[in-house]
Parts: structure tokens; C-alpha cells; sequence
């Protein structure tokens, strides 16, 4: 019998494997075991989900620091990445409705933090002298090099 140590540390290892586990006890009829792992298994799951949400999120506000700190060197690659981190962050919400805005406001700082200290180092430690940016800058502003290009 697996302990919940053990399906815990199982689940973080190995999502795969934990289905493939929780299956054959299910099989076997053992289902108060095969739910213990599913537990384990959701909750590991959620959490890969939120480190992926705030991976994004540092993603997106470095590219959103880069972009208002060096306007001389915007580039079309930084506007894709905009985008692009703006879909994965729309995508992990839908699949986990849970890690909403308030999720997204409450790991913001750290995001931030983090953002401005790689941001520094791309820029090779050029100061950045943003102190924060709002949910609309991050969120909502278009970033493009031309101002007509999403209006057409």
C-alpha cells in the first residue's frame, strides 16, 4: 500500500505514472488506494499548472519592461512574445479556472520583481526605472511597431 509520501512523491516524478498506478488498482478493485493517488496526482497537476502561469507571467512583464525601458530596440519578436505569453496565460486559465485574476494579482510582486532583474540583465544592467506596471499595460496595451497595424 502506498503512503501519501509516496503517491505524492510519485505524482510530482511522474504524471504518467500515477495514472498508469491508479488504473491498475482500480483494476484490482482497490479504489480507496487508486483515490489516495488521484488526489496526489490533482494536486501535483494544479501545481504544475501555477509554476507554469507564473513562468509566463515573468515572461510576459520582461518582454513589456524591455519594450517601455528600450523603445530604440523594440522589435516585432518582442510583440510576438507579448502575445504569445498573453495566449499561454489565457490558455492555463481556461484549463484551470482556479488560478484566476486574484491567483495572477497574488504572485504579481514576485513576478515582477523577477522580471525586472532579468529584464536588467538583458539590457546589460541599463537601470530599469519602472517601479510597476498595472494590469492594463499588461494585460490589455497593444505593443506593435505600427500604430495602424491592428486597426487595419
Amino acid at each position: 500500500m502506498l503512503t501519501k509520501q509516496d503517491w505524492d512523491w510519485l505524482a510530482v516524478c511522474s504524471h504518467y505514472q500515477t495514472a498508469v498506478t491508479v488504473q491498475t488498482l482500480l483494476k484490482a478493485g482497490k479504489s480507496m488506494e487508486a483515490t489516495a493517488g488521484l488526489e496526489s496526482l490533482i494536486e501535483a497537476m494544479g501545481r504544475t499548472q501555477k509554476l507554469a502561469l507564473k513562468s509566463q507571467l515573468v515572461r510576459l512583464i520582461l518582454d513589456i519592461i524591455k519594450w517601455k525601458c528600450q523603445p530604440q530596440k523594440q522589435t516585432s519578436s518582442w510583440a510576438i512574445s507579448i502575445l504569445s505569453a498573453r495566449r499561454e496565460i489565457e490558455d492555463i486559465q481556461e484549463e484551470i479556472p482556479s488560478l484566476n485574476r486574484d491567483i495572477v494579482e497574488s504572485m504579481w510582486g514576485k513576478c515582477f520583481q523577477a522580471a525586472v532583474k532579468e529584464a536588467e540583465i538583458e539590457m546589460r544592467k541599463v537601470k530599469c526605472h519602472l517601479t510597476s506596471l498595472s494590469w492594463s499595460e499588461v494585460f490589455e496595451d497593444e505593443y506593435t511597431l505600427y500604430e495602424g497595424d491592428l486597426e487595419d
